[in-house]
């Protein structure tokens, strides 16, 4: 058992913004030898990224509550919870995970008036609330959650399907999301995040073009010098503005 000295909303509050964070993706972990990949990547990874999806909103299944509360159990970084569910059941799963000990909770545009009322059981829980587009999603959508949310991220790739190539739309989607939240007033209290065809090559573009974290998969998991790896990523440099 790891004790964690922040928990929610807190914790969010405390990742640097003066860097590039780094979230780590449980779906490319070895998953028949978790708890050895946590206890390796530990001391690297910013927050611990889990999927969550049922084969409705997406194509196939991932994870559940409780393996969220096993890995909560194992680690001291924040666990964020992205929910790729449909809107009859993002409420319940918001509430599942919650229990479960996540400390952010993202839910999906599309998921409408039901993603906002699960935005609010988390807040009232006390935990930190995001909000995530397909690419398909015009960047416009995420404007009635902007009051709502610590988090936003953009998906680069098309959901629920490891192993593609980054939008060429991508980078622009970050510049237009980051407009938006200038103009709500909200810039210094959100996190901008990319998901989705993280790359060697695709990092620093997206950093560039704003990005504050970026959901790593193999990038991380498969890295042999993950120091070196991170060393890197904390060095990019971003031009927004």
């Amino acid at each position: 058992m790891t004790d964690k000295t922040l928990k929610g909303q807190a914790a969010i509050n405390a990742l640097p913004r003066d860097r590039l964070l780094g979230e780590f993706s449980t779906w490319s972990a070895d998953l028949c030898n978790l708890e050895r990949d946590l206890a390796r990547v530990e001391d690297h990874a910013d927050i611990h990224h889990i999927d969550v999806a049922d084969a409705r909103f997406t194509p196939g299944f991932l994870f559940f509550p409780d393996l969220v509360a096993r890995i909560a159990g194992l680690t001291a970084r924040p666990i964020h919870v992205h929910l790729m569910v449909e809107a009859e059941i993002v409420e319940e799963q918001t509430r599942q995970f919650l229990d479960a000990g996540t400390d952010l909770v993202s839910v999906h545009a599309e998921n409408g008036a039901a993603g906002l009322r699960a935005l609010e059981i988390a807040r009232t829980r006390g935990a930190a609330g995001g909000v995530v587009l397909r690419l398909e999603t015009p960047v416009a959508a995420v404007e009635p959650f902007l009051p709502h949310v610590s988090f936003v991220t953009l998906l680069g790739t098309s959901i629920g399907v490891k192993g593609q190539s980054l939008s060429e739309k991508a980078c622009d989607r970050l510049a237009e999301a980051r407009a938006l939240m200038r103009q709500a007033g909200r810039e210094a209290d959100i996190i901008l995040a990319a998901d989705g065809g993280i790359r060697h090559e695709t990092v620093p573009r997206l950093r560039e073009a704003g990005a504050e974290t970026v959901v790593l998969g193999s990038l991380a998991y498969g890295d042999s010098d993950l120091a070196g790896r991170i060393a890197w990523l904390h060095g990019l440099k971003t031009k927004a503005a």
